[in-house]
């Protein structure tokens, strides 16, 4: 823009937002994921179910949560414990982002999907989203996040 001339970039009155759950399936080396307008006990539930029921119906799954308040809440845990039978749930410790491989991935995510982007609306950056995290699984694709399985302490 000119000097002294400001760019009016056109925004909503009222904050909107969409939020993607995920999981990362170490053996396979992919995501599965689910977006919702709400981040909250019942959009988590339904996230479990859809990877629970729909991504992996028979097999024994792990799940590695941090202490989100929706991943605590009655009405999870009561989700949860339906499935205890084949669901393992290893809580990580209080303010340790960096023991969850997932939460590197959601900075690459905002970077590809997100940054410097301006959607016209919540349906076209679920688009988006959606579409990157198509690419992800796409073992060679040029953009993707790679995992690191070292467990090494840093030096």
């Amino acid at each position: 823009m000119k000097r002294g001339k400001r760019k009016q970039v056109p925004a909503p009155g009222t904050p909107r937002r969409l939020h993607t759950f995920g999981a990362y399936n170490w053996r396979d080396d992919t995501l599965s994921w689910q977006c919702a307008r709400r981040k909250n006990s019942e959009t988590f539930i339904a996230f479990v179910e859809h990877l629970l029921l729909g991504c992996y119906p028979t097999q024994r799954v792990i799940l590695v949560m941090d202490n989100a308040s929706y991943h605590k809440s009655k009405a999870s845990l009561a989700a949860l414990s339906l499935f205890e039978e084949r669901v393992m749930i290893i809580w990580l410790p209080a303010y340790c982002p960096f023991l969850n491989a997932i939460e590197r991935f959601w900075l690459h995510l905002k970077t590809l999907a997100c940054a410097n982007k301006l959607q016209t609306d919540l349906d076209a950056l679920a688009a988006r989203i959606d579409r990157t995290m198509t690419n992800q699984n796409c073992l060679d694709y040029t953009d993707r996040f790679t995992f690191s399985k070292d467990f090494r302490s840093p030096a």
